[in-house]
């Protein structure tokens, strides 16, 4: 291990200083908004310090750097330290903390990337870790760069599981460019936590997890530059330094109390802050200088213009899963550019997801069965454009990550998420494997994307405008085989439906997507050896949905429509169309979906059982002719 030296006396005291201008920006700031977190703010004063004035490397000309070093707030509430630390570096002026949470102000209450130094929204707690641990992974795997990866978290988020399973992902796989930060102040929201300040408890936790850890007092920089320069030269293992600190510290009659959470210090301010003035030695403006990048060691990387290496090739009536599919496609657009990545949760032989792992070792990362780490470790990988995410599990496997995809599109991540096994139809492994709420979630994410192809050709083409998509994509796969029904040449558009079937005397419009799209086809031929013809479209994408189309086509066949989807009936395919024809006049609805808790079987059977197979398609046309 490299030699330590000790900072001169000179420069313990400039950081104990910064310290404590960082206390009275946050006060001021949550003071001018009426709102805020400052005594969560004082207890990490001395660290963002030491941070900021005399570990981390960063550009103050380019925040997102792809060579600086990464912090990540996981304590959100924290935000007013962090916009301090920015503005005390020379970012922007220290004036401007006084917009703290106004509504024409980014500086918004939890972090959020509306702010260049800011790359992923934080706040809803135990999410950075993954995030971070997604950004060390990149960094030291991919990227194979010097920069290194810094998270700060709280005592009390530490308590939720998301927490732990990043903590498993950075030891497992030696992130030793990862440093997280425990804030461990005693205090909650409403009460004490649970360990207080037990800290070899969390010395003892940290270390059976694979951690260099290191117990310091949180309040004295001696000890933790000393500390974050053992953490940058551990070489086998990441490093957590768990630091012993107050809430509130350094104000007096509030430090270590509770109920202060969250509340500005209104009355007890101006004793506070003149308090606090009277610790600083040198109160003129900053003579540290922020440590900056030795070399530009990230290399150049592009993430647009992802293309299929080859086209599909297949024949039509081939039977193919869209999930397999799925898998050949990732492999294609991985060989066309290096910085498609795939993650998974242990589910990539059944995903296919298997396929880019097979072709490219080193851009496959197995997150195991830990769907919040997944997520969020995606959304760490894909932060700075550094790389094309796919991430795949059973579609129902990501209801438990739903909060941090929430966040994922709170932090314009562009991370792309592939939901295999959805619906009845994957049969007898029965109602805890089936995907039926995961249209629904995806609608729900601002900015999303929601493909939901129906054969080998189309999904090929969905992985590929899903790597070219801003936002958060879901591309719906499924697990029976189905045929191919399209030319290798078909071109496909986001929000544009395809008309399958179509006769000059249609008068019912048929909508389904997936395995109910042939569904369908077959209650359509049905039909039509008695007189009656239907005209047949497959979304594509179910967001945006092809509001136009729809609307055209079913006026075409007198303003009647049925819908049907293996997915619950709310907030799936139906009731997108439902709100697509909202406002028109002279339509009439009728929608097939999943409406009660299904069970195991046959695949075949569980679809007529429930309401969404050819039969029960043909009798809804039956139904709506005569209405």
């Amino acid at each position: 291990m490299p030699t330590y030296h000790k900072p001169e006396a000179k420069t313990i005291q400039e950081l104990k200083d910064i310290a404590h201008k960082l206390r009275i920006d946050s006060i001021n700031a949550t003071q001018a908004s009426k709102s805020g977190h400052p005594t969560s703010c004082a207890s990490i004063a001395e660290i963002m310090s030491v941070l900021f004035f005399n570990t981390m490397r960063y550009k103050l000309s380019a925040p997102r750097d792809p060579s600086s070093d990464r912090f990540i707030l996981s304590k959100g509430h924290a935000a007013p330290i962090l916009y301090a630390a920015w503005a005390e570096a020379g970012l922007f002026p220290v004036e401007d903390l006084m917009n703290l949470r106004k509504i024409d102000s980014d500086l918004e209450g939890h972090p959020t990337p509306r702010l260049n130094f800011i790359d992923v929204g934080t706040g809803s707690l135990g999410q950075g870790v993954a995030v971070a641990c997604g950004m060390a992974y990149v960094g030291k795997n991919l990227d194979k760069a010097d920069y290194r990866t810094y998270v700060l978290v709280g005592d009390g988020e530490s308590a939720e599981g998301s927490i732990w399973e990043s903590l498993h992902f950075a030891g497992y796989y030696k992130l030793n460019n990862l440093c997280v930060i425990f804030d461990v102040n005693r205090l909650g929201q409403s009460e004490a936590t649970s360990l207080q300040h037990q800290m070899e408890v969390y010395r003892k936790r940290l270390d059976a997890f694979g951690f260099n850890a290191i117990v310091v007092d949180g309040h004295d920089v001696e000890e933790l530059c000393k500390a974050f320069f053992e953490a940058a030269s551990t070489t086998d293992r990441p490093t957590a330094i768990i630091a012993k600190t107050y809430k509130g510290k350094h104000f007096p009659n509030i430090e270590d109390l509770e109920n202060w959470h969250g509340k500005p210090l209104g009355d007890a301010a101006a004793d506070v802050v003149a308090h606090l003035q009277k610790q600083i030695r040198n109160p003129g403006p900053i003579a540290l200088a922020p440590p900056s990048p030795q070399k530009e060691s990230a290399p150049k990387v592009s993430i647009k213009g992802v293309e299929l290496a080859t086209p599909p090739a297949y024949q039509k009536g081939e039977q193919v899963a869209t999930r397999l599919a799925y898998g050949t496609a990732l492999a294609k657009i991985a060989m066309n550019n290096d910085r498609v990545i795939a993650l998974d949760g242990d589910t990539k032989n059944s995903t296919y997801s298997d396929k880019l792992r097979k072709a490219f070792p080193e851009r496959f990362i197995e997150c195991f069965i830990a769907e919040q780490n997944l997520v969020g470790v995606a959304i760490g990988a894909a932060c700075r454009d550094r790389t094309v995410a796919f991430v795949s599990t059973f579609a129902t496997f990501f209801t438990r990550a739903f909060d941090q995809i929430r966040m994922g599109a709170i932090s314009q991540t562009n991370v792309n998420f592939v939901g295999s096994h959805c619906g009845v139809s994957i049969g007898e492994d029965g109602p805890s494997q089936m995907g039926l709420e995961d249209i629904a979630m995806f609608r729900a994410i601002p900015g999303s994307t929601v493909f939901y192809p129906a054969d080998a050709v189309s999904t090929e083409r969905a992985v590929e405008m899903a790597a070219n998509t801003p936002g958060v994509c879901f591309i719906r796969t499924s697990r029976p085989n189905t045929a191919v029904i399209y030319e290798n040449n078909e071109k496909f558009e986001i929000g544009k439906c395809k008309v399958v079937k179509q006769n000059a005397n249609d008068s019912v419009l048929l909508i389904g997507a997936g395995i109910t799209l042939y569904e369908a086809l077959k209650a359509a031929d049905e039909l039509e050896k008695s007189g009656i013809h239907c005209r047949v479209i497959d979304p594509f994408t179910v967001k945006p949905l092809d509001q136009e189309g729809i609307i055209k086509h079913g006026a075409q066949c007198g303003g009647r429509v049925v819908v049907v989807e293996d997915h619950y009936k709310q907030g799936g395919l139906g009731e997108a169309v439902l709100s697509a024809l909202a406002e028109q006049r002279n339509f009439v609805v009728k929608h097939l979906g999943v409406d009660k808790l299904p069970r195991s079987g046959p695949p075949t059977v569980l679809v007529d059982m429930f309401g969404i197979s050819a039969r029960s398609v043909a009798a809804a046309v039956q139904e709506i002719i005569k209405m």
